[in-house]
């Protein structure tokens, strides 16, 4: 069911907001904690509790001495801190989570080694994952040049990584007045890379061995 209140645990001013458009104005571009329900009257007993009770950020797993992974909820994991070999840190970890193909789409980028939220988009409706993933590798690219951070960048998506280094977004999904923003926002991207050059290095993401990425929504 799609959200129609969202409540704001922490961001510009704490509250419950009826519109998407009003929650994203207290949230966007800066550290927030927040989250849609389906009634104000579940928004209201969300705004009393604390948001870790309705936010869990998943951290990735840590390998047992046995050889084994079990993934890991916790503010701060070792492998975030560059315990396990391979991983670049610092980076942005960016992912995308979709209820349906296609469906209601959003994506966030956040810093890998803290779990601290950098930006946040959607949700969209009639969306699907691997847009979301392109989109949210390309503002990744564009808040750390923004930011003039020389970090690394990871998505746990095959697709996404190579449509962002054609520089296009090669979706079948077909325009529709549920989706146009959504795929004005693709346009946007695609000009984006055009129009830009990087040097963030783009890695995927090693989920067979690191568990889930950092920016992954937890809704597996």
């Amino acid at each position: 069911m799609k959200a129609k209140f969202y409540v704001v645990w922490q961001g510009r001013e704490a509250g419950i907001y009826d519109s998407w458009a009003a929650c994203e104005a207290q949230v966007k571009g800066v550290a927030a904690k927040y989250k849609g329900f389906a009634t104000r009257e579940e928004a209201e007993v969300a705004f009393q509790a604390n948001a870790e009770d309705y936010i869990k950020r998943p951290s990735p797993a840590l390998p047992s001495k046995g050889g084994n992974s079990s993934l890991m909820r916790r503010e701060s994991s070792p492998i975030l801190r560059g315990e396990i070999e391979g991983i670049h840190l610092p980076a942005l970890a960016v992912d995308a989570a979709c209820s349906g193909n296609p469906g209601l789409m959003e994506l966030r980028g956040v810093i890998a080694d803290t779990g601290t939220q950098v930006f946040h988009r959607g949700p969209y409706i009639d969306g699907t994952n691997n847009i979301g993933e392109f989109l949210a590798i390309v503002l990744g690219l564009a808040y750390l040049q923004q930011q003039n951070l020389p970090w690394a960048l990871y998505s746990d998506s095959k697709t996404a990584i190579a449509w962002v280094r054609q520089k296009q977004c090669k979706t079948k999904l077909a325009w529709s007045t549920k989706n146009q923003d959504l795929l004005l926002a693709v346009r946007a991207a695609e000009k984006w890379l055009h129009e830009h050059t990087w040097t963030t290095p783009i890695y995927k993401w090693d989920t067979e061995h690191w568990g889930e990425i950092p920016a992954d929504f937890g809704r597996k």
